[in-house]
C-alpha cells in the first residue's frame, strides 16, 4: 500500500470500514468481500453461484446493513412474473385513476435468490433495471434508487425446474463467482458467533449512502495507463479467437474488467491500477460471459479454465 492523497485515503477507509463491517458476519471471505465491494462500488452486478448455506443470503443483507440501505429479496419461482418484480398500475375507484404500485425492484439492495428458477420472461424483466437503473412500465420510464445493485444466486446442483440464464441476462453481471466453504477453524467461528443470536442482528450501518457514492466517484478517478488498457483489450479480444470458444466477450466486459480493476486497486490501496488486479479479476469478470463449445464441456474443459490458460498465454505490460 501506498500514501494516498486525500481524497483517495478518504474513499479508502469508507471500503475499509464496509469489509470490517462485513467480517464480523462473513468468515473466511475476505477475497470475495473485495470482490463484492469492487463491483458494488462500479456500478456493477453480482451473480453468486454456490451450494445452498454458504452465506450468500446473509452476504447480501448485510451489506445493505452497512451502508443503512434499502433492501428487497426476491424468491424467484416458476410461477413468478414481471410486474411481481418491477411493479402494477392499480385503478383507484375514488380517483377514477390509476396508481402505480412500485415493485420490490425499487430498492438500493435487490436479492434475487435462485434467479434461475423463474422464466425467461420474468429473468428479463431484470435486464433494463440491471443496465439502466431503470424500468420502462406503462410506456413511463422509472428511474430506480442510486445506488441499485443486484445480487443474484443460483444453486448450481439442482437442474430440475430452473432455466439457464441466457447470453444477455449473465452479460448484465460484472462479476460471478462462489463463497465456497470455509475452513475448518472458521467454521467454528461461524458456530461461536451464532450460539446465541445471528451476527446480523447486531450489525449497525457504518457508512451512509452520501459516502457511497462518494467511493463511486473517487473509484473512477484511479489511473490506468494505456498499456494496462491494451492488456484489458488484449484479454477480452483473445476469447474471441480461442478454437473452443464459440461466442467470446464483448467490449462491455472491457469496460467492467478496467472499473473493476480501478476499485479494486484502491481497496488494496493505490492510486492506480496493477496488472495483479487485472489477473485476478479477469476469470470471475469474463468466463460466465463466454459460451463454450459442446466438445469442449465433455472433455471436462470449463470457460474459467479456458480465461485461466488465456491470462497464463499473454505477456505482462512491463
Amino acid at each position: 500500500m501506498t500514501t494516498l492523497s486525500p481524497p483517495f485515503a478518504q474513499a479508502h477507509s469508507i471500503f475499509e470500514k464496509l469489509l470490517r463491517n462485513l467480517e464480523q458476519v462473513m468468515f473466511g471471505q475476505q477475497r470475495t468481500l473485495h470482490w463484492l465491494l469492487a463491483a458494488f462500488s462500479t456500478g456493477g452486478h453480482v451473480l453468486l453461484e454456490d451450494v445452498p448455506g454458504t452465506g450468500k443470503t446473509t452476504l447480501a443483507k448485510a451489506l445493505a446493513v452497512s451502508c443503512d440501505a434499502e433492501f428487497q429479496r426476491i424468491q424467484f419461482t416458476p410461477d413468478l412474473l414481471p410486474s411481481d418484480i418491477l411493479g402494477i398500475s392499480i385503478f383507484d375507484p375514488q380517483k377514477q385513476s390509476f396508481r402505480f404500485d412500485q415493485g420490490p425492484v425499487f430498492c438500493h439492495i435487490l436479492l434475487a435468490d435462485e434467479i434461475n428458477r423463474a422464466s425467461p420472461r420474468t429473468q428479463s424483466a431484470l435486464l433494463e433495471a440491471m443496465a439502466e437503473n431503470q424500468v420502462s412500465i406503462d410506456r413511463q420510464v422509472r428511474p430506480l434508487p442510486s445506488p441499485f445493485f443486484v445480487v443474484a444466486t443460483q444453486n448450481p446442483v439442482e437442474f430440475h425446474g430452473t432455466y439457464p440464464l441466457p447470453e444477455a441476462q449473465l452479460d448484465r453481471f460484472a462479476l460471478k463467482f462462489s463463497l465456497g466453504y470455509v475452513s475448518t477453524a472458521q467454521e467454528v467461528a461461524i458456530l461461536n458467533s451464532q450460539g446465541q443470536q445471528h451476527p446480523l442482528s447486531t450489525l449497525n450501518s457504518c457508512i451512509t449512502l452520501e459516502e457511497m457514492k462518494f467511493l463511486q466517484a473517487q473509484v473512477k478517478q484511479i489511473r490506468i495507463s494505456e498499456e494496462l488498457k491494451h492488456y484489458i483489450v488484449a484479454i477480452v479480444a483473445a476469447t474471441r479467437n480461442k478454437p473452443e470458444i464459440k461466442l467470446g466477450a464483448s467490449p462491455r466486459a472491457s469496460l467492467t474488467l478496467m472499473k473493476t480493476a480501478q476499485a479494486l486497486a484502491l481497496l488494496d490501496g493505490f492510486e492506480f491500477v496493477t496488472p495483479d488486479a487485472i489477473k485476478e479479476l479477469a476469470i470471475p469478470v469474463i468466463s460466465h460471459r463466454l459460451n463454450v463449445d459442446s466438445q469442449s464441456k465433455f472433455s471436462g474443459i470449463d470457460a474459467a479454465t479456458l480465461m485461466q490458460e488465456i491470462v497464463d498465454s499473454l505477456p505482462i505490460p512491463g
